[in-house]
């Protein structure tokens, strides 16, 4: 017996490597079953749950009177962090955008941590939900040409646009929202909404557009192939804006992919949640997302976690400053 003692714990008054692990082991485990116990005490006894789990009363109630540690205590804290920043973002952040917002607020935590934690508090993202692309790919020679071929990036604010069309459904009929976003911040520059789904509103989403951001020459607006987008009065207009335009493919979605994307960030993260008895309703909500949180709220990850409009506002600070 004195040999085994010696074996693992070593001599009288020295506690060998091996006894450590094993003294931890056992406080770890001891401890887990008293976060258990208290997790649990509305359901069961407490002295019961102890002889279940062969701990002392006394030792769970001396635990329980113990002072907070201080990594419980920040694990407390940036669960509170973590709930505002969630509940900020409409629900809508998964733990990478929520870890960039806490970085942003000069909080050091790693993006491991804040999944664990939000995990312990149950929030789960409003996530988009997936779509696939039409494989449908039109050979046919067309008029107008693909000037973006996929390529949504732009080295300044009004040189490169996209713009879709979409519809919201109510109680009054659909509700149809047209809009054109910069490519350089991927913000929505350009929104109209209106019962019709004519050129006209796309005319006059790109007005909105021409007066929130100073448009280049020879700037390009990209769009699918839509009937209300083709026809020769809408050249016209981007003609005289001084734009070039572009189209994708015949039922290709992925030619118009970034319009496509905000369409689909839109619905599930926001309009998905409500059902709208009128037009008006709709249209209130479209617009408290588009301008109250997509464009100067919403982190996104292609802008290396910032809101569209503060990298639209840093580009025109370095241009000023030089």
């Amino acid at each position: 017996m004195g040999d085994c003692y010696a074996r693992i714990c070593g001599s009288p008054g020295v506690r060998s490597p091996r006894a450590t692990r094993l003294l931890r082991g056992r406080s770890s485990m001891t401890l887990a079953k008293y976060e258990l116990i208290d997790a649990e005490k509305a359901g069961y006894k407490i002295i019961d749950m102890c002889r279940w789990l062969q701990v002392s009363r006394s030792g769970f109630y001396e635990w329980r009177g113990r002072p907070m540690s201080a990594t419980a205590e920040r694990r407390e804290r940036l669960k509170a962090l973590i709930a505002v920043v969630f509940d900020d973002s409409h629900e809508t952040y998964g733990h990478r955008r929520v870890h960039a917002a806490l970085l942003r607020r000069g909080e050091e935590v790693s993006v491991e941590t804040v999944r664990l934690l939000m995990r312990e508090l149950g929030l789960v993202a409003c996530q988009p939900a997936p779509w696939r692309p039409v494989t449908t790919d039109a050979s046919e020679h067309h008029r107008i040409p693909d000037l973006v071929r996929r390529d949504f990036a732009a080295e300044a604010p009004g040189t490169k646009f996209v713009g879709d069309i979409t519809y919201i459904p109510t109680w009054e009929g659909f509700l149809y929202l047209a809009t054109v976003i910069d490519c350089f911040s991927k913000k929505v520059v350009g929104w109209a909404m209106a019962d019709h789904y004519k050129t006209s509103l796309i005319e006059a989403a790109l007005d909105m557009a021409a007066v929130n951001v100073r448009i280049a020459d020879e700037a390009i607006f990209h769009s699918d192939r839509g009937s209300n987008y083709t026809p020769g009065v809408f050249g016209e207009k981007l003609k005289r804006m001084g734009m070039r335009q572009s189209v994708g493919r015949t039922g290709v979605c992925w030619d118009n992919a970034m319009a496509e994307s905000f369409f689909s960030v839109l619905k599930n993260e926001w309009l998905s949640r409500f059902t709208f008895s009128t037009r008006n309703k709709a249209r209130r909500q479209a617009v408290c997302y588009i301008e109250g949180f997509y464009n100067r709220k919403r982190l996104h990850s292609g802008l290396g976690y910032q809101t569209p409009q503060e990298v639209e506002d840093q580009y025109l600070t370095r241009q000023t400053a030089a």
